[in-house]
């Protein structure tokens, strides 16, 4: 499937800062691989992540900023409904005005659903992806999120890379849906575990992330590498202790967010009309 670049492409396609950015950019994995309940019954039949937003499938946003970016391959995980999204997306994401490789997402897929019958949660889901993704650092973004202002920048990779960092967090205002929150933000940009009594503000995280592959490793996460067993596992208790220890940034993003968890929701984001 191929979409239109946005006219204000800041890398020419093939120039030598173009090819720096792709060195220093990082593979992504897509959570993809959830019932979408709260969809009923429009995801009874198609999954979550293929419904239109704007004459797109919400999945399709994601792969667009990824591959402006310069990310050279996705991993998309799925298990409702999977074979449509691996039917629609195929093997390749490219963007429309080239050829050109670099401008090319390869996509493979962490089949949960054929694999062990259902959606691994979100620790789960990458802890199975990890040797797809073969690399020390990853983005991990939700594929039920609409977000189309985020970059996906290579020079946030770079700077990962060399923080010390387990967890790089974009958060965001809380919306209605969700007003306490998720974690606090420090001062020096950590991500807070906040107990309950603690009146400093949450934010609500927005299911972007910068991850390294060391958190799905003891003494943080038990899973066994690559999770063959299938093991059913959240991610934020493996955030909450890397906070405890100081290993987890955040930041907050103020561009356009929504979590398209409800069918009214979607028809109030297809109602709005986009910033060129």
């Amino acid at each position: 499937m191929t979409l239109p670049v946005p006219p204000s492409s800041p890398l020419p396609a093939g120039s030598a800062a173009s090819r720096h950015q792709d060195a220093e950019q990082a593979p992504a994995l897509l959570l993809a691989a959830g019932r979408g309940e709260r969809m009923r019954p429009l995801t009874d039949h198609t999954p979550k992540p293929l419904l239109q937003v704007h004459g797109r499938p919400l999945l399709a946003w994601h792969l667009h900023a990824l591959a402006h970016a310069g990310v050279p391959r996705v991993v998309i995980n799925t298990a409702w409904l999977g074979e449509q999204i691996t039917e629609h997306f195929g093997s390749f994401f490219g963007l429309q005005r080239t050829t050109d490789k670099r401008e090319q997402l390869s996509i493979s897929y962490s089949n949960e659903g054929l694999d062990f019958g259902g959606a691994l949660e979100t620790a789960g889901g990458i802890a199975r992806a990890l040797p797809l993704l073969d690399s020390d650092v990853f983005w991990l973004a939700a594929g039920d999120v609409f977000m189309p202002a985020f970059g996906f920048a290579a020079a946030a990779v770079r700077a990962f890379r060399h923080s010390g960092a387990l967890a790089r967090l974009w958060l965001v205002p809380n919306p209605p849906q969700h007003p306490r929150g998720d974690f606090g933000l420090s001062d020096a940009g950590l991500a807070l575990n906040l107990q309950e009594a603690d009146p400093r503000p949450r934010y609500t995280y927005s299911t972007v992330a910068l991850l390294h592959r060391d958190l799905f490793a003891p003494p943080w996460c038990d899973i066994a590498p690559g999770n063959p067993q299938g093991v059913r596992a959240a991610l934020a208790p493996l955030l909450r202790r890397a906070m405890d220890n100081g290993r987890v940034q955040a930041e907050l993003h103020t561009g356009r967010w929504v979590d398209v968890g409800t069918p009214q929701r979607l028809v109030d984001l297809n109602a709005e009309t986009l910033s060129p």
